[in-house]
């Protein structure tokens, strides 16, 4: 739908329900007066609207102003009034709560509205209106009451969605898949310059500052299909590496030299528009270059997400990164993904949680894989097998603590795998701490294949790995009380729009039985 017509679609807002009910608008910034009505270039709500970390009372709204989306947002440098409401019903005509609150040009016009007091465990339907025009419908869900046993949790996990590698036919996939969740676990954009030959083409160069950044997550936003998936249910997010720059490991660029306060001054800037637009809460706001996104976010005693940030805490990948054998300073104890504070903090929500099924929501790969055949190895520098120490403190923590049924979600490698985590994976008869479902990329890296050449190598070279493909695509996942169903869906094309996917692969965890077998 183009953007005119979807402007003249949503003119009916409220002409049923009656007229915002108005809460207080939020204090304006020193820039002065806020405009309920002021004149734009074009419709307002280019890129959509979301709801991200839902509670069992609550849920957070986002949209931002931009009418020229990629070029700045093509905004004035005014505050403008921006009124929103939750209904029950997909026509709004039973209108739950409402209010209005300030989009200023200093956060990029973009509006996080943290609703509260609504009903627990049930669907509700959002609408924003500034400036004279209504927004798209979004439709989003609370968590089920603490203290619930709910049926079943259906979400679907996500990462590495280059824009210039192909079309995010996926999402509109995920849609039909009537989901309560979409966990998206980070390279949501990709921070390299412009290059010609791709399926479709970057918005300017290399990103260094907030415009920068703030208008290559337009180009993403402005997708049909990342909009409309966005809109279907409420989202938990994550970031990785191209967020901010490849491979960063805390304060550390990947390239020499780089001078670390010009360094933490991009992230301070990348950190920024990643805010502005995501469905965060404002305790996620970013200070600096420093932003707290790990969090506990549970779905009754169901299952609980413990989303992690494997990126801002690390401590530098050792032997220079890449492939490499597992030298000495892999084993330093000193070494870290999580850092001190989000490691205790990880233990300690483990230790608490009621959860039959506890979630790790986090970026790269846990699991020790030998990804060079033959006699010699090469294990990547840039995940979990690089921080050795770090690794086994969790996984022995998960074992020796008998956390329930731990489930890991990683995405960032482009590629599928089903892993047992052992405690020794050196040893095939070492006990499975916790089951791995790695994820492919949305697009990152073209077309890829369900079978490898090298597959039979790395599959008897890696006993704990059940399944690998090198596929597009996402995965599925249906959690009840008894088992965990994931369903490995590949796009066939991810070069053309709306084409087929195929569920390749599917696998269940079995409550009380780590590891994972195929369904």
């Amino acid at each position: 739908m183009s953007v005119r017509s979807r402007r003249e679609s949503r003119r009916q807002f409220l002409t049923a329900a009656g007229a915002v009910v108005a809460l207080p608008v939020l204090a304006a910034p020193a820039l002065g007066v806020t405009r309920r009505a002021t004149k734009l270039s074009d419709y307002p709500f280019q890129l959509g609207v979301a709801s991200g970390d839902p509670s069992p009372r609550g849920v957070v709204l986002w949209t931002r102003l931009a009418p020229d989306a990629t070029n700045g947002g093509g905004m004035p440098q005014e505050n403008v009034e921006v009124s929103w409401q939750v209904a029950r019903d997909e026509a709004m005509t039973q209108v739950v709560k409402s209010g209005a609150v300030v989009a200023t040009p200093q956060d990029a016009h973009s509006v996080h509205v943290e609703v509260d007091g609504l009903e627990p465990d049930r669907w509700y339907f959002y609408q924003f209106r500034a400036a004279g025009e209504t927004s798209p419908k979004g439709r989003t869900r609370t968590m089920p009451p603490a203290d619930s046993m709910p049926e079943r949790l259906r979400f679907s996990f996500a990462s590495c969605q280059h824009f210039e590698s192909g079309y995010y036919s996926a999402y509109e996939h995920m849609i039909a898949d009537e989901l309560d969740l979409i966990v998206h676990l980070g390279d949501y954009i990709y921070e390299g310059a412009a290059r010609k030959g791709g399926v479709r083409e970057h918005v300017g160069g290399e990103l260094y500052k907030l415009d920068d950044y703030r208008n290559r997550y337009a180009q993403y936003r402005g997708d049909e299909d990342l909009q409309a998936a966005h809109a279907a249910c409420p989202w938990l997010v994550t970031w990785d590496d191209h967020e901010f720059d490849n491979n960063c490991a805390g304060d550390v660029s990947e390239e020499e030299g780089v001078d670390v306060k010009a360094f933490l001054r991009r992230r301070a800037e990348a950190y920024k528009a990643y805010y502005e637009h995501m469905p965060l809460r404002v305790k996620q706001m970013p200070k600096a270059h420093n932003m707290r996104l790990y969090r506990r976010v549970p779905f009754g005693r169901l299952a609980e997400f413990a989303v992690l940030d494997t990126r801002q805490y690390r401590t530098d990948q050792p032997n220079d990164d890449g492939l490499k054998e597992l030298s000495d300073a892999v084993f330093d104890p000193k070494a870290t993904l999580l850092g001190e504070r989000q490691e205790k903090w990880l233990q300690n929500t483990l230790g608490k949680s009621p959860a039959v099924w506890n979630i790790l929501a986090q970026q790269v790969m846990m699991a020790r894989a030998d990804r060079v055949a033959g006699e010699k190895r090469g294990f990547s520098m840039d995940q979990w097998s690089g921080y050795h120490a770090a690794r086994q403190r969790l996984l022995n923590f998960l074992h020796e603590r008998k956390i329930a049924n731990p489930v890991v979600l990683t995405g960032d490698i482009h590629t599928n795998w089903v892993n047992d985590l052992q405690l020794d994976f050196a040893r095939p008869d070492s006990p499975v701490a916790a089951t791995e479902f790695v994820g492919t990329s949305i697009t990152s890296g073209g077309n890829g294949t369900a079978k490898p050449d090298y597959l039979d190598t790395l599959l008897a070279e890696n006993p704990f790995v059940k399944f690998h493909s090198r596929d597009r695509g996402y995965v599925r996942c249906s959690v009840s009380k008894d088992e965990w169903r994931s369903d490995y869906q590949a796009i066939e094309d991810v070069s053309q729009r709306h084409t087929p996917q195929v569920t390749r692969a599917s696998f269940i965890v079995e409550n009380g039985r780590p590891g994972a077998q195929p369904a």
